[in-house]
């Protein structure tokens, strides 16, 4: 922060360049062509419906680190990712609480909402712009913690949300707990759906076998012990894992299976015969 003495003046170079450090940062993506994202503020309700809101209460002003303030509940257009301005229309209260930080006044608390690591401005966005614009670490805040059904880890952009999203979905289908939930992990946000049909049709077949109805909690754990655990541990044997989770190793072999051979039972046979690429049907036992 710059300090000439003349505080009148160096609060209006502080916005001037806050304004120019914007235009650089669009300028720099505009040329790296970057995703259209990267500079946009995580919306809050956005990632609280991909996450799935189950609770909130309210803890009272704390001391946050202004680098965990990602978002905003409402002037998203306002501020760029980091609370820098995106025009001049902010300009005269952006200045005056500039100003006022200049000659020795405490920033008010702002208003956030909590979602794990993450906060989003309820109240407070000029207070929060003009902060990182004189580098400041920590800012007074009134906490209120959201409880989410997912964890918010893993989310640092926009295009994130969509993956969690289908996650969450993926979830309340097919009800994993524990261990099982850890394990199934997915990059394409569209496989979350095309797995959820096939354990509910993995499930029903079960159904049908055992002449019984089973809940979608019993279906989820049945399937990742009986059908999940002995097909990754199939593939690693025959050298055949090379994705990036198990469950993408479970859904390349799981398709190929019924397409190469139309079947749906798993041994020695049925993955020499994918390894090999063989069409046909296995011999029967």
């Amino acid at each position: 922060m710059v300090d000439t003495g003349f505080s009148v003046a160096d609060a209006q170079n502080d916005f001037a360049r806050a304004r120019r450090a914007q235009v650089l940062s669009r300028l720099a993506a505009w040329l790296r062509h970057g995703p259209d994202d990267v500079d946009v503020m995580l919306p809050f309700d956005e990632v609280v419906s991909a996450l799935g809101r189950a609770g909130e209460r309210r803890i009272g002003v704390q001391t946050i680190p202004v680098d965990s303030i990602v978002g905003s509940v409402d002037r998203g257009k306002e501020f760029d990712r980091r609370f820098r301005p995106t025009s001049g229309r902010v300009r005269e209260r952006w200045q005056r609480l500039a100003l006022a930080h200049r000659r020795g006044e405490a920033i008010p608390p702002i208003e956030v909402y909590r979602v794990g690591d993450m906060h989003f401005v309820y109240d407070g966005h000029h207070r929060v712009s003009v902060a990182r614009a004189l580098n400041l670490a920590v800012i007074d805040a009134y906490v209120s913690v959201v409880h989410t059904r997912l964890s918010a880890a893993g989310i640092c952009h926009r295009r994130d949300l969509l993956i969690k999203d289908y996650r969450r979905i993926f979830l309340e289908r097919v009800p994993l707990a524990g261990e099982a939930r850890a394990a199934v992990m997915l990059t394409d946000p569209w496989d979350y759906a095309e797995l959820a049909e096939s354990i509910e049709a993995w499930g029903f077949r079960l159904m049908q076998q055992e002449r019984a109805f089973l809940d979608r909690a019993t279906v989820a754990q049945r399937w990742y012990d009986e059908e999940f655990l002995p097909v990754v541990r199939m593939t690693r044997e025959a050298d055949m894992l090379d994705t990036a989770t198990d469950a993408e190793a479970y859904m390349w072999v799981a398709c190929e299976r019924y397409r190469l051979i139309r079947t749906h039972r798993w041994d020695d046979e049925v993955i020499a015969a994918l390894r090999n690429g063989e069409r046909g049907q296995p011999q029967p036992h």
